[in-house]
């Protein structure tokens, strides 16, 4: 594992927690998935890689636009699916036909696989990567050793 991965995963561990808040990225105070991601970014790499503009809880499904896919793809290093390692960013499709629009980091792999994430109603926790979490898992991205 890289050392930035790594620090990914023990970052959004310090963020557990921390209150569900629609557009939030300060730990203790709130976040959602994207803010969480956001704050683990500004602790590895010092400031944050783009303007975030304001965004809806519906990230833009009606639209059928894949927002948070493209913004991901523009900072972060995709790869395969199944090729699993602490500390990568996971992007899930909530429903089949809807947009991929939720994501977490995962916090550990094989036979207790988790991830840390943002969610409504729960605010940012690790929670068991289980069977229904991992069949929603559209893509996988690995934190750049540098920016």
């Amino acid at each position: 594992m890289s050392l930035i991965a790594e620090r990914a995963a023990v970052e959004a561990r310090r963020w557990i927690g921390t209150p569900y808040h629609h557009q939030g990225s300060m730990p203790g105070a709130g976040a959602d998935c994207l803010g969480l991601l956001r704050g683990v970014w500004r602790a590895i790499y010092g400031t944050e890689p783009e303007a975030v503009p304001p965004y809806t809880p519906d990230w833009s499904e009606p639209q059928g636009e894949e927002t948070l896919w493209a913004a991901a793809r523009r900072h972060l290093l995709e790869k395969p699916v199944a090729d699993s390692a602490v500390g990568d960013v996971i992007l899930f499709r909530l429903r089949e036909a809807g947009v991929a629009k939720h994501l977490g980091i995962q916090g550990a792999i094989g036979a207790r696989a988790s991830f840390i994430h943002a969610y409504h109603g729960h605010g940012v926790v690790e929670s068991p990567l289980s069977t229904p979490w991992a069949r929603r898992i559209v893509a996988r991205f690995a934190f750049p050793e540098r920016t």
